[in-house]
């Protein structure tokens, strides 16, 4: 397959750029695969599709204020620093730009209590491996120091970081939000939980392969970044026993997606492990533990568009997707959502 199978024309003011000012008040396109029908509702619905006895998996990462911009004091040339994985101690490897001027032992002040040393290169474009120097407790420092490393296709203003993390989010560590439980609230949790709906978490730090575009004509070229992830026994045995009662596995983002598929065996059987996965979703794949998804709307061309076609087809995705355009739905991190049944 050709990546420009996954290409879909999208009206520029459909992107979101600001988040609605009650999170689960999005639209909701919902999927029946069975029946190749589609319905248009809320979010705050999703429950009417959820039965007892179904598994909700989250991913817990949280978003790190990863984007720093220093300047070098001799010339006060700026640079801009994406904090991707920490390697140990205080190495980080990172996307910078411009990258070419990051030279081995150059130093760029962020802020009075952190600078960034650039140590090399890592070997992917745009990488380079550094080392963060600060006086105090690092996350407090980050916290003043950094930006919130929204998508480049957000130009507004974001008013209320908190809007950029979901509501369950625990563990520091990603460059991204797994952005489908961007819509859930602690209400709403509760209502799914008088339901008998469950919940079982997990975790994938979002990385590089969030902002590095397919550049390979023909998909199978294309190689994902790895990213760090967790299955804990008490997740994976929420998800085996629901799955042995009938109960469906829906996953709350393409993270989720990614890491269940990582880890489950042949027969669906989900083992506790960690460690990094590349794995790469696309059409013709066999979903091992998988059942539903919730997912929002994907860029064109994109690894996660890939990954959601998997789910059904290129065809039907591309329909559903014209569907969601026409109807005026609101695209990527901050649009609406759809869930695959």
């Amino acid at each position: 397959m050709k990546t420009s199978d996954f290409y879909y024309e999208l009206p520029k003011e459909l992107i979101a750029q600001t988040p609605l000012s009650e999170r689960s008040a999005s639209r909701l396109l919902v999927y029946d695969r069975d029946r190749k029908e589609i319905t248009d509702t809320v979010f705050s619905k999703i429950g009417d599709y959820l039965r007892r006895g179904d598994v909700l998996v989250r991913n817990t990462t949280r978003v790190i204020p990863a984007r720093l911009i220093g300047t070098r004091a001799e010339t006060g040339g700026m640079m801009e620093f994406l904090l991707l994985r920490r390697q140990e101690g205080d190495v980080w490897d990172c996307l910078c730009k411009p990258a070419k001027r990051a030279k081995a032992g150059l130093v760029y002040r962020v802020s009075p209590e952190l600078s960034v040393i650039v140590l090399g290169d890592t070997g992917s474009e745009g990488g380079k491996r550094v080392r963060l120097d600060y006086n105090g407790i690092f996350e407090e420092v980050l916290d003043r120091a950094g930006q919130t490393p929204l998508p480049p296709y957000i130009t507004a203003k974001l008013e209320d970081k908190r809007r950029y993390q979901t509501v369950y989010a625990r563990e520091d560590g990603s460059a991204a939000a797994p952005t489908a439980g961007l819509h859930f609230t602690n209400e709403l949790f509760a209502r799914l939980a008088d339901k008998g709906v469950e919940v079982a978490d997990l975790l994938l730090h979002v990385g590089l392969g969030t902002f590095r575009p397919v550049s390979a004509e023909n998909i199978e070229e294309h190689h994902m970044h790895s990213e760090y992830y967790e299955v804990t026994e008490a997740c994976a045995e929420k998800i085996n026993r629901a799955k042995s009662l009938g109960g469906r596995v829906v996953c709350v983002g393409t993270t989720s997606v990614r890491t269940l598929e990582s880890v489950a065996d042949d027969g669906g059987v989900v083992r506790a492990k960690n460690g990094f996965t590349d794995i790469f979703i696309t059409p013709g794949y066999r979903f091992k533990a998988v059942d539903a998804l919730i997912t929002n709307f994907h860029l064109p061309e994109s690894t996660l568009l890939m990954l959601v076609s998997a789910l059904c087809s290129r065809e039907e995705i591309l329909r559903i997707y014209a569907h969601a355009v026409s109807e005026r739905y609101r695209f990527f991190s901050f649009g609406d959502a759809m869930l695959i049944l």
